[in-house]
């Protein structure tokens, strides 16, 4: 069946002709909203082990990539990604050194580095620039809502307005520009979640990553959670949400991701929905073609104000 959404499979084949995988990695960087630089603590959602394959395993970043290939049989391509914590947050020497490694294999087409929107100084781009003559290079923004009273409830320690000036430092370099959201973030509204589409459309990023909000054992969230503080979606309510958002989503961005991946199931609390990733993904494929929707189909739909102003100060360079 055709997706109605843009996927990164289909932006892959478009750009490699065929397959490219992803091998999620980690090079032991930290976070400034951990150390104290901009706060403690971290986004009370975030639990890295939950999700990052190589967390606290010590290998080297070449080491991660041989043990992710290995798993495969005859050649293959992939895109190196930074996933764990904030893939920038480190001397120019150490980005290089670690880059470079995962670069140094061959069958390396690619570069993703998934970063916080406050750890991006020019020098940095313009590292990340450096290689778009030879490979595809992706940096992933954390985003999570456009809204900046969202953002303070789970401790973020930047608002949108950081966000919006990273994307127009980033815009021009060659390189390819993505955002994180979580759809579920604790009082938001459906109607919140769809201004963060808005919002997004304005910046023209060129791709988002989507995934619902997931309680993982020992976070502030899991904290708030067990005090009844705190609700998470449940199957229905996320496919619902998920088609709304893609509906909402200019169809020229690419969906890099629908649901999250949980690498260690017994840290997660809720939701336990008993279903695999590919159903959830299945789900709301069937979901659109009920609707007769796809991506675009309400991409006009209105923006707060105030969220867009802020977009247009930092595209034009006001901000």
């Amino acid at each position: 069946m055709e997706k109605r959404y843009y996927t990164f499979s289909r932006f892959l084949k478009e750009h490699f002709g065929g397959p490219v995988r992803k091998i999620p990695l980690d090079a032991g960087f930290g976070c400034p909203n951990r150390d104290g630089t901009v706060g403690s603590g971290g986004c009370i959602f975030c639990l890295n082990p939950a999700f990052s394959p190589f967390s606290g395993r010590g290998l080297t970043v070449a080491e991660q990539v041989r043990r992710f290939k290995g798993h495969r049989r005859g050649p293959g391509r992939y895109i190196a990604y930074f996933q764990a914590y904030t893939n920038t947050y480190a001397p120019i020497a150490a980005l290089r050194r670690v880059y470079e490694e995962a670069l140094a294999d061959p069958e390396v087409v690619g570069l993703a580095v998934a970063t916080r929107p406050d750890c991006v100084p020019d020098p940095v781009l313009d590292l990340l620039q450096s290689y778009t003559d030879r490979w595809m290079v992706w940096v992933e923004y954390g985003l999570q809502s456009c809204h900046d009273a969202t953002l303070q409830r789970i401790n973020r320690g930047h608002d949108f307005a950081t966000f919006a000036a990273a994307v127009a430092r980033t815009r021009g370099r060659s390189i390819y520009i993505g955002a994180h959201v979580i759809l579920g973030l604790p009082g938001e509204t459906a109607a919140d979640m769809l201004a963060t589409a808005a919002a997004l459309n304005a910046t023209g990023v060129d791709g988002v990553k989507l995934h619902h909000l997931q309680v993982f054992e020992g976070t502030p969230l899991a904290a708030a959670f067990l005090r009844g503080e705190v609700k998470t979606l449940s199957l229905d309510e996320y496919v619902s949400l998920s088609c709304d958002f893609i509906e909402a989503l200019s169809p020229q961005t690419v969906i890099l991701r629908l649901v999250g991946d949980v690498t260690d199931d017994a840290l997660l609390l809720a939701p336990r929905w008993g279903v695999s990733k590919a159903a959830v993904i299945d789900r709301i494929d069937r979901e659109l073609e009920r609707r007769g929707t796809r991506q675009g189909s309400r991409a006009g739909w209105a923006l707060e104000s105030a969220v867009l102003k802020t977009v247009r100060q930092h595209l034009e360079g006001r901000g």
